[in-house]
């Protein structure tokens, strides 16, 4: 017993002094950047209002799209309920330290009590995941053509470029292993229902999971084969959107910016945001987005004003609206 005891103290130790360490490094290295970026939002007064409405404009079109994806995936004519999820685990997401398994977790219970089946809700938002990873890995990929025009792109970009490419290819297989074959699917299956038996709350729905899941997959499968166009239209548009918004904020900013070095830097910097390092990146999105800018070219006043204005619309905008969002879902479904 005492053993035991000793054993759980001392993991117990071994964790915080680690969570210590990485918060002692992230606050090193992201809170200059964050205070310095914190002493430019006065100047977002300078953006042209024009230019402004048009990035509030795309970046709800690029939500918009999110939803219809997830809804699409789902098989649901339900969008009260979609939305309201998306808006709220996104808000979840981006206040929580590692808050994107307490967005999703969010997410999925209030669609799991709106009615949606808890097992088309999981696969379905495992599956927009893996999609929206690789839509941004992608996004270098289109790039190619300006690679190999002769268009001048400085060492730190053409390697961001290389890296997307390839993390592409690797999530491409991963997909097209997920959808094709059953072997890593019954993994990972059999290593939710080990932990789900530990929860007493889910243990009963551990049983037959790798059955359900399968057959979710194949729904999933079979449904998107004959709306293929359209999940691919709106994957596109949402990333598309977000990155029209971005060059909308740099037009406001008074940039003129090409368009295919500011594709690398978004596409490394939604990379990065992946990384849980702050709750949804903040500071470390400012910092490597405005550094980033500036190897495109723009000068670093004007890319850390562009960036504030990007990261208002895209981060501290849809906060408020999953509060507002999961207030209405409280007050519909009580």
């Amino acid at each position: 017993m005492g053993r035991e005891e000793g054993n759980g103290i001392s993991s117990r130790a071994v964790r915080n002094s680690v969570a210590v360490v990485v918060c002692g490094v992230v606050l090193y290295v992201v809170l200059p950047n964050l205070i310095h970026t914190l002493e430019a939002w006065p100047h977002l007064a300078r953006l042209v209002g024009v230019w402004m409405a048009a990035m509030v404009i795309a970046e709800v079109l690029s939500f918009t799209c999110s939803i219809a994806l997830l809804r699409l995936v789902l098989q649901t004519k339900e969008w009260f309920a979609v939305a309201t999820s998306t808006l709220a685990g996104n808000a979840v997401t981006n206040v929580l330290p590692g808050g994107d398994a307490a967005g999703a977790g969010m997410q999925f219970q209030m669609m799991s009590k709106a009615g949606i089946d808890p097992t088309k809700a999981g696969v379905s938002l495992a599956t927009t995941s893996i999609v929206g990873v690789g839509a941004l890995l992608a996004l270098p990929v289109f790039a190619l053509p300006a690679l190999l025009g002769g268009v001048v792109i400085r060492p730190g970009l053409f390697h961001t470029a290389l890296l997307g490419i390839g993390g592409f290819v690797l999530v491409a297989a991963f997909g097209l292993i997920a959808l094709t074959t059953d072997g890593m699917l019954r993994l990972i299956a059999r290593a939710i229902s080990a932990i789900a038996r530990h929860v007493p709350s889910r243990a009963a729905a551990a049983a037959g999971i790798e059955e359900r899941i399968l057959h979710e997959r194949d729904l999933i499968r079979s449904d998107l084969g004959s709306s293929w166009w359209k999940g691919s239209l709106l994957i596109g548009g949402r990333v598309a959107l977000d990155f029209a918004s971005l060059l909308c904020a740099l037009h406001a900013a008074g940039a003129n910016p090409n368009p295919w070095l500011v594709l690398l830097a978004y596409s490394a910097t939604a990379v990065l945001a992946l990384v849980p390092l702050t709750p949804g990146g903040l500071g470390v999105v400012e910092a490597s987005l405005g550094g980033l800018l500036v190897l495109a070219g723009i000068p670093a006043s004007t890319a850390l004003l562009a960036t504030l204005a990007y990261r208002l619309c895209s981060y501290w905008l849809p906060i408020l609206a999953g509060g507002v969002s999961w207030l209405l879902y409280r007050r519909r479904y009580r």
